[in-house]
């Protein structure tokens, strides 16, 4: 390690330290112990261009220890990243300046406690709950392989770039990791790096409480080859083993990595500091003391620190980038299509003819399953746009998520051009890859049935976080499953989705409705959609008769309406619509003014103007019956505080599904009994 080395890695430490004692919070120990790996991975092989940060074929360091945050503040900063504004372009300013680093958890900066994909340039992915990182980098490797596949051709090498993911002892413990590595080993992604800073330790202490498996072991169980390194402070060795992974042509690589948690820092009973909190003024000044700093300077950056970064990272980034430019317009000329097909994918754009071929449903009383329809409007849509890829946790089938035209094709080990995930039962991975492919410019689909979104649903919520466009397919939504019971019935999950910020929740009614629903999806490209959809086969409407399905866009419309004065309003979702219609149809031959809503998304309505709204559900219309087979959470929205709401209130049952339905209250008589007692009520 030469003196400028040393000077680069204590910068990092001593930026740390300040930066924690200022805010009183924060975590000190993975930056302090991991400067020399973090120092040498980017001045030595990190191909990444500062003046460029979202150039397509840059490496992806993705720090998956999101609580060591300060070190990739710290990295961004000495390599002079430059900032991107929200279009995406660059600015004359840095994406972390030293100012940036002194309000670092304060509100406002791009410095918060866990780093956000979006909020700070050269931030790869948002993390903090550990493992969810881990897993997202193999979704970016999926992603390169993919791309690689889709667009070199011979002459024309576009895409080669690698995944690197700093992990600490929590992501090793999370299952979302594990599920995540035995894919990765399966798929044989060598271009995947995990470095894991073992550092024996957690917030409750030693991991020896909880913890005390091989994890090296474990990962070359699963495909990996695995490189240890006895000390983190040995450049010498974290470089050869990220030359041995780089050599590595079969199997993705975990570098194991010891380190003492706050190396440097000497505790004043004589260890390691091991907790998060601040070091406290004495120890901040014995531990510059050993660094041979200047004790009572702050936040300081000694001249020929950025030079370093700038003469290494910096140069190689700029010519490797330069020469990437070079090679895209040689295949601008050569391959014409192919650049402008990925001029579309990197713009997050689809197609221009990308609706081309979507599906219309003709009436039928007999009825389409929702899960059915949605199979036929994604094949269809899957057709027209190239990058649209997914698959399901071993649910295809099922689910109706496999594209099955010609050219779809298996991602495979060695087939890496296939557009057929096979997650394996993996839910919360799946989730969590699912965020990798979106965040590598695809757009990427995964399919379970609903009951099991509450395994995604971390995954899913950093996916919102992240303003991601992730299409989360979820069949089998209600009692309507059937026998299989109430371990598979959901419940309570239509209120969880709808709760997470910025997740466009859809449950159509029928086959149309479903198309649309695609339609709406892939439309947007700054939000993840939760496309829920039944297993039983529902009415395909008469649209001469009832409201157009293009109306789904707007989240609630009328469907039919008295044409007078109205008395009483039924609102209804998915396969319940087809209960309501049928209520409203023996309301109207009473002579009974009734209005039917399908609300297929409460989102998409709410988004609406108030004028709308209020069109769609008056005020003055206080007899409200609401019919939804999920837990009655939320609809006091829209039914008010004297409406009724059918609804489950327990969980369900294994039955078939006719009984199943009159058990629960889900009859044309019951809804039609409710609307009665409004009519009631409202006219005494």
């Amino acid at each position: 390690m030469t003196a400028v080395d040393l000077l680069c890695i204590n910068t990092i430490r001593t930026l740390t330290i300040d930066a924690v004692e200022k805010a009183q919070s924060g975590h000190a120990g993975l930056p302090m112990g991991m400067a020399p790996v973090g120092f040498e991975l980017w001045t030595r092989f990190l191909n990444y261009d500062p003046a460029c940060p979202r150039w397509p074929n840059r490496d992806r360091f993705v720090l998956s220890a999101g609580h060591g945050c300060l070190l990739l503040y710290a990295l961004l900063h000495l390599a002079g990243v430059k900032r991107l504004d929200k279009a995406g372009r660059v600015e004359d300013a840095p994406a972390v300046g030293l100012e940036d680093i002194r309000r670092f958890r304060e509100l406002g900066g791009v410095c918060p406690g866990h780093p956000e994909y979006g909020h700070t340039t050269g931030v790869e992915t948002t993390t903090g709950p550990l493992g969810q990182g881990a897993a997202n980098s193999v979704g970016m490797a999926i992603a390169e392989r993919w791309l690689e596949a889709r667009f070199n051709r011979p002459g024309h090498r576009l895409f080669d770039y690698r995944i690197y993911a700093l992990c600490s002892d929590g992501d090793m413990m999370e299952g979302v990791a594990s599920e995540a590595a035995s894919l990765a080993g399966h798929l044989k992604l060598s271009n995947l790096c995990w470095i894991y800073d073992d550092n024996q330790v957690s917030i409750e202490g030693s991991t020896d409480l909880a913890f005390d498996e091989d994890v090296a072991a474990r990962f070359r169980a699963y495909g990996w080859a695995t490189v240890e390194v006895t000390d983190a402070n040995d450049l010498a060795a974290v470089g050869r083993a990220v030359e041995t992974f780089l050599a590595a042509a079969d199997r993705p690589t975990l570098i194991r990595v010891r380190s003492i948690i706050g190396y440097g820092a000497p505790h004043k009973q004589g260890t390691a500091k091991i907790h998060s909190d601040p070091l406290g003024a004495e120890e901040v000044k014995l531990t510059k003391r050993a660094y041979g700093w200047p004790e009572d300077a702050q936040f300081l950056v000694p001249e020929g620190v950025r030079e370093r970064f700038q003469a290494t990272l910096g140069a190689r980034g700029a010519r490797l980038r330069a020469d990437w430019d070079a090679a895209l317009a040689r295949y601008r000329e050569e391959e014409p299509e192919l650049a402008a097909e990925l001029d579309r994918l990197l713009a997050g754009k689809l197609p221009d003819d990308w609706e081309t071929d979507l599906p219309v449903f003709q009436p039928d009383p007999k009825g389409v399953a929702t899960r059915e329809a949605s199979g036929k409007a994604l094949n269809a849509a899957g057709r027209r746009i190239p990058w649209l890829i997914g698959g399901s946790a071993d649910l295809a089938p099922s689910t109706k998520t496999l594209l099955d035209f010609d050219g779809a094709g298996e991602f495979q080990a060695g087939r890496y051009g296939g557009r057929n995930l096979h997650f394996g039962v993996r839910e919360h991975a799946m989730g969590a890859i699912a965020s990798g492919l979106a965040l590598s410019g695809l757009r990427p689909y995964t399919g379970t049935f609903l009951v099991f979104s509450d395994y995604m649903r971390p995954a899913t919520r950093l996916a919102a976080l992240m303003e991601l466009p992730v299409t989360y397919v979820f069949t089998h939504d209600s009692i309507g499953l059937g026998q299989d019971g109430p371990t598979h019935q959901p419940v309570e999950q239509f209120a969880a989705l709808r709760a997470i910020p910025d997740l466009m929740v859809i449950r159509p009614c029928d086959a149309n409705e479903t198309v649309e629903a695609w339609r709406v999806i892939l439309a947007q490209s700054d939000r993840p959609a939760a496309l829920v959809l039944s297993r039983q086969a529902l009415p395909v409407l008469d649209r001469a008769r009832y409201a157009p399905a293009s109306e789904l866009a707007r989240g609630a419309y009328v469907l039919a309406d008295a044409g007078r004065t109205v008395e009483v309003i039924l609102i209804a979702t998915g396969s319940e619509v087809a209960l309501a219609v049928q209520a409203y149809e023996r309301l109207m031959g009473e002579g009974v003014a009734a209005r039917l809503v399908s609300m297929p998304s409460w989102d998409l309505f709410e988004a609406q103007d108030e004028a709308y709204r209020r069109a769609v559900l008056p005020p003055k219309v206080s007899a409200r019956v609401a019919v939804e087979a999920a837990a009655p959470l939320g609809w006091d929205r829209y039914i008010g505080a004297t409406g009724e709401v059918i609804a489950m209130r327990s969980f369900g049952a294994s039955a078939p599904i006719k009984p199943l339905e009159a058990h629960f209250g889900f009859t044309v008589e019951h809804v039609v009994t409710a609307a009665r007692r409004q009519l009631e009520k409202d006219r005494s």
